[in-house]
């Protein structure tokens, strides 16, 4: 199977859905000549105003979380710590903030990509790509190459440091991991 970019039909589907479907698909960043790729192997998401772990919760509405509030497909890219990048990618409708963080790629370089804040690293991201559309985008995009990831293959577990969000959310198995 030739490489395939994800379309916008992809993106727009149920979050949790998405955030499992992701497992398996490449990231491919292009810098000037040279591709940087890795394999997304580990997600995590987030489910609009009702998610006491979203930047969304309560339809709050700010400079930093306007790009989950964009149709799927969108880079919702954002700075913690004071220091470190994190990439989520927006799923779902236009006015809908839902959105999955993308946690770990597996890549050649696999100690560079192990965490959010390092795989932004490894792909050179930044504020400006913020709001992106990794649909259009011709410096970073999302690819199926023909890797099916059986759910067999996949575990949930319970997202990573959003313990402030109380125990009903801070429980939810909506991290997915590829085993």
């Amino acid at each position: 199977m030739k490489n395939k970019k994800l379309t916008r039909s992809f993106y727009i589907r149920p979050t949790l859905k998405v955030a499992k479907d992701l497992l398996g698909k490449y990231i491919v960043r292009k810098r000037g000549k040279k591709k940087l790729v890795g394999k997304i192997i580990e997600t995590e998401a987030y489910i609009g105003p009702q998610d006491k772990a979203s930047h969304a919760y309560g339809g709050k509405v700010t400079p930093r979380n306007r790009a989950e509030y964009l149709i799927g497909g969108h880079i919702y890219i954002y700075l913690v710590y004071g220091m470190y990048w994190q990439m989520n990618i927006s799923t779902f409708k236009e006015g809908k903030p839902e959105c999955v963080l993308i946690r770990a790629l597996d890549s050649n370089l696999k100690s560079l990509a192990d965490g959010p804040g390092k795989l932004c690293r490894y792909l050179k991201l930044n504020k400006s790509f913020y709001g992106e559309d990794l649909t259009k985008s011709k410096r970073i995009w999302l690819e199926d190459r023909g890797e099916k990831v059986k759910p067999s293959q996949i575990t949930s577990t319970k997202r990573i440091g959003i313990d402030y969000a109380g125990t009903y959310w801070s429980r939810r198995k909506w991290r997915f991991l590829i085993k």
